[in-house]
């Protein structure tokens, strides 16, 4: 059982970045999702912010590699050695020595993906290590009370996968999982740039774009500029794009997640979904804070939207907090309490 005496820490592994929590301490580390690599003698180069920065602008001799993808590992080795690196360093910057992890996995993650993570954990020097869900791990963050009979919606909006679920009695009724989420919308910016303009864009030029201009509602007259590739020429170019126009391709993107949430009321039995229409949807994850995504999901939906302060941390905040609940750590953890030797 996890109780005092021994330090515990919390994990939120995300597709774009990851977050760790250390008991009495609060969020300590929020790093970006990647690591390069040397392809020479596969060493280790960079890995965070530090690795992100890379991605465009490296040569052949270093790879830059975004491990997880869509909300699921697609390199276990490289997801390990990531792990590893960021729990070593902040297990080494507060002196903690075998502390009780505990790791937040997307919803229906498969065995194998929970392996992998477990794993990781275990060479990173954890003595007991616990999987819970990302949207169990959002409720609890918020604070939301998960033990009575009475329905809550969270739909956790990451950058591989938009979580959406109901919950009920300390544990999930109905949930779905789906790709649109903020990696989706940086490719639907990339897209219509590249067929519209023929220009070519980075990734991380759009995703800049999005988090500077984007907006769920609003449809200004105004522009701004976008330098890529001039598919024409071949040569570097800017162009000032309407920003009405890029909007326009984040609702559209955005239809995708509101069919999900409608889905997912198809199979909540009624009495939950009059609990979810009398308290209304809470939205968390780094998605939240595109702006006016509230009013978009309540102009579409009819009910109140949610968004708790830095929505991005609501995961992460869950896993150090379920940690001072023995009763409910035990109820809604995934493949049982793991002790390493």
């Amino acid at each position: 059982m996890f109780t005092g005496g021994t330090k515990t820490v919390g994990l939120d592994l995300g597709s774009a970045n990851t977050l760790i929590y250390v008991q009495n301490k609060g969020v300590v580390l929020r790093e970006s999702s990647v690591i390069s690599i040397d392809t020479n003698d596969g060493s280790i180069i960079a890995v965070g912010k530090e690795a992100k920065a890379m991605i465009g602008k490296n040569p052949r001799s270093i790879q830059v590699i975004r491990p997880l993808r869509g909300g699921v590992i697609v390199d276990f080795d490289v997801t390990s050695n990531m792990i590893r690196h960021f729990l070593k360093s902040v297990l080494n910057s507060f002196s903690i020595r075998s502390p009780w992890i505990i790791i937040s996995t997307p919803y229906g993650s498969t065995d194998i993906e929970r392996r992998a993570i477990m794993e990781a954990a275990q060479q990173s020097g954890a003595k007991k290590c616990l999987l819970i869900e990302e949207p169990l791990a959002a409720a609890i963050g918020i604070g939301l009370s998960l033990e009575e009979p009475s329905g809550h919606m969270i739909v956790n909006i990451g950058a591989g996968t938009s979580e959406i679920a109901v919950i009920s009695l300390g544990g999930i009724v109905t949930a779905a999982s789906i790709k649109t989420a903020g990696d989706a919308i940086d490719i639907a910016i990339y897209n219509y740039l590249k067929k519209t303009y023929r220009i070519e864009i980075g990734l991380m030029t759009a995703e800049n774009f999005k988090i500077q201009f984007g907006d769920a509602i609003n449809s200004s007259e105004k522009t701004a500029c976008i330098h890529g590739i001039d598919l024409k020429t071949g040569l570097p170019t800017a162009k000032e794009i309407s920003l009405k126009e890029i909007n326009n391709v984040i609702q559209d993107t955005l239809k995708e997640l509101i069919l999900a949430i409608r889905k997912v009321f198809e199979s909540t039995p009624p009495q939950l979904a009059a609990d979810i229409f009398e308290k209304g949807i809470v939205v968390t994850g780094g998605g939240a804070n595109l702006k006016n995504l509230d009013k978009y999901i309540s102009s579409k939906l009819k009910l109140a939207i949610v968004i708790p302060p830095n929505p991005e941390e609501s995961v992460v905040l869950g896993t150090g907090k379920i940690s001072k609940n023995a009763k409910a750590l035990t109820k809604i953890s995934l493949m049982g309490q793991h002790h390493f030797s």
